[in-house]
């Protein structure tokens, strides 16, 4: 009969403090991503933010800088970014489902959120945490072109007309380019997947013509 295990309550009750304890020690969201706008530091870390950002700091606004002034904390309004703005022209944006603020900030200014991502025209169906929101570069999408944002339909995705070849029959094809060029070949060998070739006579004709030529005339 195995022997049951005990209970030692004493340890199980030390174990849950030291986890509280490491549980409240840690720095909170405002504490974290406290910024110093007059050096770029931060005064947890001491970091320095990179000297590119520096513009954005000074214009753009964090997610929270603008949810902390809105009414429901701005669930289920929309944000993008000005990098998505500029890097796609298809709409890319976060819908707010969800708010947990860090009351402890001054302003309330910061915390964490969740929401639906659509990015570069996409909709993501799961919800989940909004990424970088301590980043300056958030902007509201008004209310006014919110559906034209939602209106979006992505273009279908082009279909697939070239595939790799295997490895081993692609080392000897650049092997023999190789050769053949004398030069380094940079251009990578594809195998396509559809032959654009009218099967009429006249292709049949030029084919068996070709035949013959090689294989010269029958005595």
């Amino acid at each position: 009969m195995a022997k049951k295990k005990r209970l030692r309550l004493i340890a199980e009750m030390a174990r849950k403090i030291r986890a509280y304890r490491e549980l409240k020690s840690r720095p909170r969201e405002s504490q974290k991503y406290a910024l110093d706008y007059e050096t770029m530091r931060r005064p947890l870390t001491g970091k320095m933010l990179p000297v590119l950002a520096w513009q954005d700091v000074r214009r753009e606004s964090r997610l929270f800088s603008l949810l902390a002034g809105m009414r429901l904390f701005g669930v289920g309004r929309m944000f993008t970014r000005k990098s998505w703005l500029e890097d796609h022209p298809e709409p890319s944006y976060w819908q707010i489902t969800k708010i947990k603020v860090d009351y402890t900030a001054e302003n309330m200014d910061h915390g964490r959120a969740w929401g639906t991502l659509t990015y570069k025209g996409k909709q993501e169906s799961e919800v989940k945490e909004v990424e970088k929101v301590m980043y300056h570069d958030w902007r509201l999408i008004p209310k006014d072109m919110e559906q034209q944002f939602r209106d979006f339909q992505p273009l279908p995705e082009p279909p697939v007309r070239y595939a790799p070849y295997p490895p081993l029959l692609r080392a000897m094809l650049l092997a023999q380019r190789g050769k053949a060029g004398g030069s380094a070949v940079t251009e990578e060998p594809a195998l396509p997947l559809k032959r654009d070739v009218v099967l009429n006579k006249d292709y049949f004709r030029r084919q068996e013509q070709e035949r013959q030529r090689k294989e010269g005339t029958a005595v």
